[in-house]
């Protein structure tokens, strides 16, 4: 078993053992991941680049790994609830990003696509 399926079990059965399935639809599991990905954002709200850097080297790293942690959860949640493969969809993902931005045309630049 790979290091994601192994992953993803223990989610579930994290989930399964506290009777939550019943509360995990895509649309709520979609909901709060992106509460989760606000709480992450609070991590950096307010911060320069250097109070970043700082942050990460102290114990206050965790707090944002944990944030992460909780955004990935999800992630895998709603993926094992619509039967999607993270790792194909990621994959085809990047190839459709290639043939829209082009290095020729886009490297350096964070133009959009349509731009």
């Amino acid at each position: 078993m790979d290091r994601y399926e192994e992953i993803r079990k223990s989610i579930i059965n994290f989930r399964d053992e506290r009777d939550w399935k019943q509360f995990h639809n895509p649309k709520d599991i979609a909901i709060s991941l992106n509460i989760e990905a606000g709480e992450l954002l609070e991590c950096f709200q307010w911060k320069s680049n250097h109070d970043i850097e700082e942050i990460l080297k102290s114990s206050k790293r965790e707090s944002i790994e944990d944030e992460i942690a909780d955004v990935a959860n999800y992630l895998i949640l709603l993926c094992n609830e619509l039967d999607v493969n993270l790792f194909d969809v990621v994959e085809r993902k990047i190839e459709k990003n290639k043939v829209k931005y082009p290095v020729d045309k886009f490297k350096g630049s964070s133009k959009k696509y349509n731009e």
